[in-house]
């Protein structure tokens, strides 16, 4: 029997309770959702209301911004990692198998010859 305690979209913490769980201000929850990072549900008497899954998202920016990324860059950054992670979920969804190439905490190599001379003119 799945609950709103299973579902990470569930809006269920307020903004103070939010941001004292990840160690942020309420300032800079509102910031994320002028950045357009996260929409916050409201509650009936208006008041911002954050679910889990947000809340990781807000975590990993601030994550960014304490190793110098500017509040647009982490913005997207976090937007393209969630968006990977759902497709990800997908593919398994539907049947499908990822390799470990498919892991986005593993960069992407670069061709081993890059390196070589042969690709620089001398000067």
């Amino acid at each position: 029997m799945s609950t709103t305690f299973d579902d990470a979209d569930f809006p269920a913490y307020t903004m103070g309770r939010a941001a004292d769980m990840i160690g942020v201000t309420p300032a800079f929850l509102r910031s994320l959702g002028v950045a357009g990072l996260i929409e916050p549900q409201r509650s009936h008497g208006g008041h911002r209301r954050y679910s889990r899954h947000q809340l990781q998202l807000a975590l990993r920016v601030r994550q960014l911004l304490d190793e110098g990324l500017q509040l647009g860059a982490a913005c997207r950054i976090v937007t393209l990692e969630d968006r990977l992670a759902a497709a990800h979920r997908r593919i398994v969804d539907l049947g499908g198998a990822l390799t470990p190439e498919d892991d986005a905490d593993i960069p992407t190599q670069t061709h081993p010859d890059i390196a070589k001379t042969q690709y620089y003119s001398a000067p």
